[in-house]
């Protein structure tokens, strides 16, 4: 059981039959009344995010989520291919299976698939990810790393804003938790 002295950002809770992640929490303690915790949580079937508000001392189940390591095979059309790294069993899933970083799984990356009962529900990438930039605009004299930023697209086909001074080619970081440039692999 979870009690929201134990919430943190990231942990994991069932309401009402689904499983929720905290995105942010928050005590109050009002003038009057006994403490409160307000919280955002993301539904992981769903995506949607609720605000939430506990009593303090408010216990919860945490969520039968079984976390497997698996590596991406490939892609065709919506559905991903997987293979157990344990077993070597090959699963397909569909792409709104897997979440919103599904874009970012380059063949022969290893993530962390979540399960619940018996169904996947997201993926977990690395925290970061180096892909290659297949298209974007031409970089123009004086741009600068402090500059602006242009729309990359990546080998995987996922679009990123990255600097001006990027090209085709290059290879670049990107953290797969905000889907954001970080910077440029040599």
């Amino acid at each position: 059981m979870i009690s929201t002295a134990d919430f943190r950002n990231g942990t994991r809770l069932e309401i009402d039959g689904d499983p929720y992640y905290i995105v942010e929490f928050q005590h109050v303690k009002p003038g009057k009344g006994g403490a409160v915790v307000r919280t955002k949580l993301k539904n992981y079937r769903t995506g949607s995010v609720v605000d939430r508000t506990f009593r303090s001392g408010e216990r919860f189940a945490e969520p039968d989520l079984e976390e497997r390591d698996m590596q991406f095979l490939y892609a065709s059309g919506e559905s991903y291919t997987f293979m157990d790294t344990e077993t070597y069993e090959q699963f397909a899933y569909d792409k709104n299976q897997l979440g919103e970083n599904a874009d970012l799984l380059k063949e022969d990356m290893t993530a962390k698939i979540l399960v619940y009962h018996h169904k996947p529900i997201a993926v977990e990438l690395p925290i970061f990810v180096e892909l290659k930039v297949v298209d974007a605009d031409p970089g123009i004299r004086g741009d600068t790393a402090s500059g602006g930023t242009k729309p990359a697209k990546v080998e995987t086909g996922a679009t990123i804003k990255v600097p001006l001074y990027l090209e085709i080619g290059e290879v670049i970081k990107i953290d797969t938790r905000t889907r954001e440039y970080v910077e440029r692999v040599r």
